[in-house]
């Protein structure tokens, strides 16, 4: 069966542009025009992913993403955005996006996108490539059905609820928090390089000029770190990220 893409965007014009790429490359495709027919559709018909204009008329889709948020849905939901500044982006991803495509797009990048988050929401691991630092040579493997909880520098990750806390505080993490969280507590005290970060996150690298993984790494220490405690993860400059307990 092929996989189903919900795509909400008001603009005529790349709603059917996006509309015919996406069914030419093998997705069953859903299009509308607003938030209100986004979230209606989806609690109709959950698709597989949803692909949503973040700037339209009434509901947007950042309150799209808010309510399906609300309700425990955990779609992917990939944003198209015209705003670049970082605290958009962290706007977008404190809605509960996954990812983000910026306007104007080559919808490659989308197709490559998409590939990743539903790469992600698959019950087959993905594993990533070499690194230039070696990490990658170091990695821990994907979970298994038994490894249900994992502990580093005083967090504590459940990865079958989905749930952390640091010390007796839970933290409320989107998908990719999550998962990056993961990927640096099974690998506690190693640098990790940001290729190999994005590589096992995203499934491909954005790219040197990219500040994905800024963004989220920033918006992940603003949830875990706390007043008087040591911060935990920590920049290797012109490597990578690692989290330890100083």
């Amino acid at each position: 069966m092929p996989q189903t893409v919900l795509l909400a965007e008001d603009d005529r014009a790349i709603r059917h542009a996006l509309e015919r790429a996406l069914t030419l490359e093998g997705y069953q495709v859903t299009a509308v025009a607003d938030g209100v027919e986004a979230l209606a559709q989806a609690h109709r018909t959950p698709p597989d992913v949803l692909l949503l204009d973040v700037m339209m008329p009434g509901i947007d889709g950042l309150q799209v993403c808010r309510v399906l948020r609300a309700e425990g849905n955990s779609t992917p939901i990939l944003m198209l955005t015209a705003l670049v500044e970082t605290a958009d982006r962290i706007a977008g991803l404190d809605a509960g996006a996954d990812d983000y495509v910026v306007k104007p797009f080559d919808v490659e990048e989308v197709f490559a996108r998409l590939r990743a988050l539903l790469r992600r929401t698959s019950p087959v691991p993905v594993f990533g490539g070499g690194s230039a630092s070696g990490s990658a040579d170091v990695l821990k493997e994907e979970p298994q059905a038994s490894d249900k909880q994992i502990s580093a520098a005083g967090l504590r990750m459940d990865l079958q609820a989905r749930r952390v806390w640091r010390g007796e505080r839970e933290l409320e993490l989107t998908r990719t928090e999550f998962e990056l969280l993961e990927l640096l507590v099974r690998n506690a005290g190693i640098v990790l390089d940001h290729s190999t970060i994005y590589d096992r996150i995203w499934g491909y690298d954005f790219g040197p000029g990219s500040k994905n993984l800024a963004v989220y790494v920033g918006y992940l220490r603003r949830k875990l770190d706390e007043p008087g405690a040591p911060q935990l993860i920590h920049t290797v400059r012109g490597v990578g990220y690692v989290l330890r307990e100083d």
